[in-house]
C-alpha cells in the first residue's frame, strides 16, 4: 500500500508539474530552505558534521528562468545544540539580461528539546542590496540576486510518529534599496510591465511543513510535503511622486506541494531530488519570487 501511495504521487507530480504555472515553489526568502525545515531522517542527528552542495532550476514569471546554487555545513556542537550555515548564489536570465550574484547567507541555531521537538533562531544576512542596475536603471526585483533584507528567521519543528510538522516565521527587519520605477523604462521595453517596487518594502513570511515520508527500498526514500506559505501582508512601494502605495493582492496565502526523494549512495552519501508545484498561488508576487515550476537536487555528506 505504502508503495502504491508513493508512486502514485509521484505519477501526479510528473504530470502537472510541466504545466502549472505562476508558483512561488517555496518562500525563496529562505527559510523553508533551510535543513532544519526539511523532511530529515535519524541520520540527520546522529552523524555530526554535515556537507551540501545543491542546485535548483526554476521558471519564474516574464520568461526568466533562474538556477540557484547552495552550500551547506551543518555541525551538532551537543546532543541538543547544532548550528547550520548556508550560502546562496543565483542566474537569472531572460528579455536579453542576464544577472548573476551571491545572495545571502544564512545562520541558523537548532535546540534539540527532546527526540520529538527542536526550536531554531536564525537570520538571513544578505550580500546585495537588491538594486542590481543595468544600463544606469534599476532592475525589477526578478534580476536581483537578493531580497536584499536582513531577516529573522524563527521557528520550531515536532514529529508525531513518521509526520513530521515545521513551522517558522521569516521577518525582515531591514528593506532593500530597490529604486525601480517600471515607467523610467522606454516604450516597448518589456520591463514596463513588471511591478515597480522603488522603496520596497517587503513584509513576513509565515511558513508551515507537513511532510510524511516513505521508504522504497533500503537506499530510497520518497517524502511528499504540503507547503503553506502565508505573505502577512501587503507589500508597498514609492511611486514617482512620492507617494507610498499597497501593492494590493500581495498578502495572502501561497500553498504548495513538494515531493523529496532521498537515495542513499552509502552511509555517508546521498542525493535528494527536489520537484514542487502550486496549488494555490497570491494574486501578486513583487518580491520576484514566482516559479512556474522547481526542480531542484542535493549533494550530502555525512562526516
Amino acid at each position: 500500500m505504502k508503495l502504491y501511495l508513493s508512486l502514485l504521487i509521484s505519477g501526479f507530480l510528473l504530470t502537472v508539474l510541466p504545466s502549472a504555472a505562476h508558483a512561488q515553489g517555496c518562500s525563496d526568502a529562505g527559510a523553508c530552505t533551510m535543513a532544519s525545515f526539511q523532511p530529515h531522517s535519524a541520520e540527520h542527528y546522529e552523524r555530526k558534521t554535515q556537507l551540501s552542495i545543491g542546485s535548483t532550476f526554476g521558471s519564474a514569471d516574464n520568461s526568466i528562468s533562474t538556477l540557484s546554487n547552495s552550500l551547506t555545513l551543518s555541525h551538532r556542537l551537543t546532543e541538543t545544540l547544532g548550528f547550520e550555515t548556508k550560502l546562496t548564489a543565483i542566474t537569472q536570465s531572460g528579455n536579453d539580461i542576464s544577472e548573476f550574484g551571491f545572495s545571502d547567507i544564512y545562520a541558523t541555531a537548532s535546540y534539540r528539546v527532546s527526540d520529538q521537538v527542536m526550536l531554531t533562531l536564525g537570520t538571513k544576512i544578505p550580500l546585495s542590496d537588491g538594486n542590481a542596475k543595468k544600463d544606469g536603471l534599476s532592475l525589477p526585483m526578478d534580476y536581483q540576486s537578493s531580497l536584499g533584507t536582513f531577516d529573522l528567521i524563527v521557528g520550531f519543528g515536532f514529529s508525531v510518529e513518521k509526520l513530521q510538522v515545521a513551522l517558522a516565521l521569516q521577518q525582515p527587519l531591514s528593506q532593500n534599496s530597490n529604486e525601480f520605477l517600471a515607467e523610467n523604462y522606454p516604450q516597448g521595453s518589456k520591463l514596463r510591465e513588471f511591478q515597480s517596487t522603488n522603496n520596497y518594502e517587503r513584509q513576513g513570511d509565515v511558513i508551515l511543513r507537513l511532510s510524511y515520508p516513505f521508504a522504497l527500498n533500503e537506499a530510497l526514500k520518497l517524502t511528499p510535503s504540503l507547503l503553506p506559505v502565508y505573505h502577512l501582508s501587503n507589500d508597498t512601494y514609492t511611486d514617482a511622486q512620492g507617494e507610498e502605495k499597497d501593492i494590493d493582492g500581495s498578502q495572502g496565502l501561497t500553498l504548495n506541494l513538494n515531493a523529496f526523494l532521498d537515495y542513499e549512495l552509502n552511509p555517508g552519501n546521498t542525493l535528494r531530488f527536489n520537484a514542487a508545484l502550486p496549488l494555490i498561488i497570491r494574486d501578486e508576487r513583487p518580491d520576484g519570487l514566482t516559479r512556474g515550476f522547481v526542480l531542484a537536487i542535493e549533494y550530502k555528506i555525512l562526516l
